[in-house]
């Protein structure tokens, strides 16, 4: 009998709702990289902030995220995003499917029918 690697699980999880989590953030107003990854880590999400630019790279690429870049007094340049038009359409279309399953996980969780 083959054993389930929980980590990966959930690993997977979190992977998949991290795209969420940063477009949740960005649609609120222009967001810096760093302070993206604060905001996640002030909320109890574990994320390295190596781990969201090619996630950035790849929502820009999609045509989600515009960046623009702005001097800094105490070093490079910085890329600050928002999001476009059809960036907030596709994260309308998230924010309902979390809605949905978020909605279907916690009655399933919670229901009284549950076996101990």
């Amino acid at each position: 009998m083959s054993t389930i690697n929980t980590d990966n699980i959930q690993s997977q999880m979190k992977k998949g709702l991290l795209e969420f989590c940063i477009l949740s953030i960005i649609q609120r107003g222009e967001s810096y990289p760093s302070d993206i990854v604060t905001e996640l880590k002030e909320s109890g999400m574990q994320v390295l902030e190596g781990t969201i630019y090619p996630l950035l790279t790849r929502l820009k690429n999609a045509g989600y995220l515009e960046y623009r870049w702005v001097e800094s007094s105490t070093g490079p340049p910085r890329k600050y995003f928002t999001m476009s038009e059809s960036g907030q359409q596709f994260y309308k279309s998230l924010e309902a499917t979390w809605k949905e399953i978020s909605s279907a996980v916690e009655i399933i969780t919670h229901s009284k029918n549950s076996k101990p």
